[in-house]
């Protein structure tokens, strides 16, 4: 009863099922058997009974085929090359280096063997920790055939002694935690792909740590939020992107900068979008500076902007704060091609929209807009026409309506962006000092030799 109510305090602690515990019991005593009174040739598996208190030792072997006098040769050769290496290892006639140089090339010889292996077939290895052949099963039982398991109970000498009980107990500890990370593991990757909120927990170097209920998070700077800037103890809600499992156990990379946590977030907060009423169709992100996400609804009675942004903007101030105050534009979808665009290129105001489905890169839109509205087309930095692009997934050309020059904003460069929103006023400036250049010389030459006449004129005078 004592052993019963411990394991179900370590599964109710530990999260695990009462099998995997009794799993991790029946490996420790037969480590420890191993440890006391285990041979080398046995595969030794252990049997606790929970009720009882008993344990059973058993010996599993796999029946093959029986192996011919070459191969049985071979395997009575290697093993007594095994037993005098152990005794010149033991007498100290080699050394270190030696011994390194020696398992280098059986290592290497076993390589060969394998490819060898690899091109023969026919050529079977036997194993006799794990494998019986098939004579040898057929004298404990007449029954047995290949591929079955000979069950063979081993009899425990006496109690296990103190180094015994120390290998169970480290396996123990050990086969506990790898369940425990197991389990921990499958939870958080069926996970993967939602948003949970975590605690931030403490910082190692530029990355964040995260308390996530029952396991830590690691928050990169590259899935962070520009600017923003968190304490330990702050709740944030993050998107579990990558779940993995390492040797240290799960690890979990979560993101605040990923776009599908605008999605989710957006979800949260209105109930249409997760009835279905409003669908997103897609979500174009620079994180920390702005997002713009589409939205339609088959309903004609439902505005899905006015939706999403709420009464006096109460639904998108939310989400928002939750981003640290990002900028958000809510773009309503259409199918039509030239009305997306006008619409993902909001607050300018676009004169015309041709398309070029011909072209060699992919979808090319070449949008027309006056010069005054050059500027908010193209954004800061040509950050509007850039997420435009992603948003509606159609390459995205401006040209001014007077002047005629298309402007990609793939290929301007910063200075050509800035000329672009002060345009014609831009160019006049720029033309200006030119023309002062060319008649500013002779300017100061006629007045250099005006003051050197008038110097003459007054030393004349003087004399």
């Amino acid at each position: 009863m004592e052993i019963k109510s411990v394991i179900k305090q370590i599964c109710a602690e530990k999260g695990l099922s009462e099998d995997s515990v009794l799993e991790t019991i029946n490996s420790a005593l037969a480590a420890a058997y191993k440890k006391d009174f285990g041979e080398k040739t046995q595969n030794i598996h252990a049997e606790f009974d929970i009720n009882t208190g008993q344990t059973k030792i058993f010996d599993l072997k796999e029946v093959v085929e029986d192996l011919t006098p070459e191969e049985l040769e071979a395997l009575e050769k290697l093993r007594i090359e095994r037993e005098e290496l152990k005794e010149k290892i033991a007498a100290g006639e080699i050394s270190a280096d030696e011994l390194k140089e020696m398992r280098e090339q059986k290592e290497q010889e076993r390589e060969d063997s394998e490819e060898e292996h690899d091109e023969d077939d026919d050529v079977r290895r036997f194993n006799p920790k794990t494998e019986i052949q098939l004579c040898d099963a057929k004298k404990i039982k007449k029954s047995h055939k290949i591929e079955d398991v000979v069950k063979t109970e081993l009899e425990i000498p006496g109690e296990f002694g103190r180094m015994a009980a120390q290998t169970a107990k480290q396996v123990i500890i050990q086969k506990l935690r790898e369940a425990e990370r197991n389990v921990v593991y499958q939870e958080y990757k069926e996970k993967e792909g939602t948003i949970i909120t975590g605690m931030v927990h403490k910082f190692d170097g530029k990355n964040v740590i995260l308390d996530i209920d029952r396991a830590t998070g690691i928050l990169p700077p590259q899935e962070q939020i520009r600017g923003e800037r968190l304490k330990v103890g702050d709740r944030v809600k993050v998107f579990i992107d990558i779940v993995s499992l390492s040797t240290r156990g799960p690890e979990i990379i979560l993101s605040r900068a990923h776009p599908e946590i605008v999605k989710m977030l957006f979800a949260l907060e209105i109930p249409e979008i997760s009835s279905g009423v409003i669908e997103i169709k897609n979500v174009a992100r620079e994180a920390g500076s702005r997002t713009k996400i589409a939205v339609f609804t088959e309903d004609e009675n439902i505005d899905p902007v006015g939706s999403c942004i709420g009464q006096r903007g109460a639904r998108i101030q939310t989400i928002i704060s939750e981003l640290n105050g990002e900028k958000i534009d809510i773009i309503e979808y259409s199918e039509n091609a030239v009305k997306f665009i006008t619409n993902a290129l909001l607050p300018a105001k676009i004169t015309n929209v041709e398309l070029d489905e011909d072209d060699e890169e992919g979808r090319s839109a070449i949008v027309t807009v006056p010069q005054d509205q050059l500027s908010l087309t193209i954004g800061r930095a040509g950050q509007n026409v850039r997420l435009a692009s992603k948003l509606t997934d159609w390459k995205i050309n401006i040209k001014e309506q007077e002047s005629g020059k298309e402007i990609s904003e793939e290929e301007m460069t910063d200075e050509e962006k800035e000329l672009a929103a002060n345009t014609e006023e831009t160019v006049e400036v720029a033309e200006k000092p030119i023309e002062e250049e060319v008649k500013k010389p002779k300017t100061a030459k006629k007045a250099t030799k005006k003051k050197a006449a008038k110097k003459e004129e007054t030393e004349e005078e003087e004399k």
